[in-house]
């Protein structure tokens, strides 16, 4: 089945409490049908002139393309991070029970 319209959005966060904060606003608010957290990944980065390592936390999100907007404002708003990683990729395809799950479980825009 083809997953236009769904997307995968990754985000990181600093301390997994924030990553379980975020992971259940955004399902209870139903701006992600479902969001994995994946604990003590090491990024690298520049950030303030210096190259950084930190152990993050990685939330892969699954939602629907006009959630988007809505998604990324609310993560804006709880996030930590002055500029917080929120990219959004296009599902190519996936499994047709599991992208119809994905539409069902995410609030229309305006819903």
């Amino acid at each position: 089945m083809s997953g236009e319209g769904t997307l995968v959005v990754l985000i990181t966060t600093p301390t997994g409490a924030e990553a379980a904060q975020l992971a259940k606003s955004l399902v209870e608010e139903r701006l992600a049908a479902c969001v994995n957290i994946v604990p003590g990944i090491q990024s690298f980065f520049h950030w303030e002139g210096r190259l950084q390592e930190e152990t993050e936390n990685l939330l892969v999100v699954k939602t629907e393309r006009s959630r988007y907007p809505a998604l990324e404002a609310r993560v804006k708003a709880l996030h930590s991070y002055t500029v917080p990683e929120i990219l959004a990729l296009p599902v190519e395809r996936g499994s047709p029970p599991y992208i119809q799950w994905v539409r069902q479980h995410v609030l229309p825009e305006g819903g």
